[in-house]
């Protein structure tokens, strides 16, 4: 039996060489090119094979996957017919993919409010939940990445980023001498923004705070904000991270504001969603509306926090 992770590199590999690009694949399964090649990546590393090269007319199949080519393509086009069947019998099945960190920090928390208007509801969240994953047409994937226009996206929120640490820490922080608050502290990154024009960094942040500190480079880095979070919540350091994911661990005192959030940037990037809705079904219409009303309350507590001009913690 294939695991359902391994289902969805096949399908990535599928769909890549049938369109011919990662580029193509990735906007039919609504995530971005690079998780398109770290699903391939995945499997190819399972197998101990290369699978998938880029020639001078594109993706093609290695000689290891070429004998087999022309079943995958054959599985995958009864899949698609098979999940148009099962689609109708899906019932009060949810199908969502969405970055992890915004699954575990951002989602999770709120969702017992859906279930509990709507307990009959089972959700499928990448992969995992109360019905098993199948392959075929999500009814919503949510990615954090340019503005798209067109294409059924819409716009959840964008972030503002800020320094955020520990409330020992941000005590700490406020016994030194204002211009050398930074010295002395771990300085922790935060990959997700790196490739938004408008996203900040500890350099960017230091020179429009007029601060002093000496290597803002350095420090550790982390692909995962909840990696991160876990750092900064063990006094670890103090990292540049966006506080549209942060509600509860802001205002619950796990995580402190140690600056003033003037000092902050919005992105440019936003969390966007995108909803099957021309054949939605109730359910997922319901969570549509669900998820976008609660997304308002997070840009409006996102807003209300970027208007303050003094240090909170």
């Amino acid at each position: 039996m294939v695991a359902p992770s391994y289902l969805r590199s096949l399908q990535a590999i599928e769909l890549a060489l049938r369109l011919g690009s990662l580029t193509k694949a990735a906007d039919v399964l609504s995530i971005t090119p690079a998780a398109v090649g770290q699903r391939i990546k995945a499997i190819e590393d399972y197998l101990g094979l290369e699978l998938v090269v880029r020639g001078r007319s594109g993706l093609q199949a290695t000689p290891a996957l070429s004998a087999s080519l022309q079943h995958l393509h054959a599985a995958f086009k009864e899949l698609e017919r098979f999940s148009e069947v099962l689609d109708v019998q899906k019932g009060e099945e949810i199908h969502i993919a969405a970055p992890s960190d915004f699954v575990e920090l951002w989602l999770a928390p709120r969702l017992p409010r859906f279930r509990q208007k709507h307990p009959r509801v089972l959700f499928c969240i990448n992969g995992e939940g109360g019905v098993p994953y199948r392959v075929g047409r999500l009814d919503c994937s949510i990615s954090f990445g340019p503005i798209r226009s067109g294409g059924g996206s819409e716009v959840l929120f964008r972030d503002f980023l800020l320094p955020i640490s520990s409330p020992e820490n941000a005590l700490r922080i406020q016994g030194y001498a204002a211009l050398e608050r930074l010295e002395g502290f771990p300085l922790l990154h935060l990959d997700l923004y790196k490739g938004d024009p408008a996203a900040i960094g500890w350099t960017e942040w230091i020179a429009a705070a007029q601060l002093q500190r000496s290597a803002p480079d350095r420090g550790i880095r982390f692909q995962r904000m909840s990696h991160g979070l876990n750092a900064v919540v063990s006094n670890a350091g103090l990292m540049i991270c966006g506080l549209a994911l942060l509600h509860h661990l802001v205002d619950g005192g796990r995580l402190a504001l140690p600056y003033p959030t003037s000092t902050g940037a919005w992105t440019s990037h936003a969390y966007q969603a995108r909803f099957n809705l021309p054949n939605a079904r109730p359910q997922v219409s319901r969570f549509r509306n669900w998820l976008l009303a609660e997304c308002r309350q997070t840009l409006d507590w996102v807003e209300q926090r970027a208007c303050e001009g003094n240090a909170t913690g």
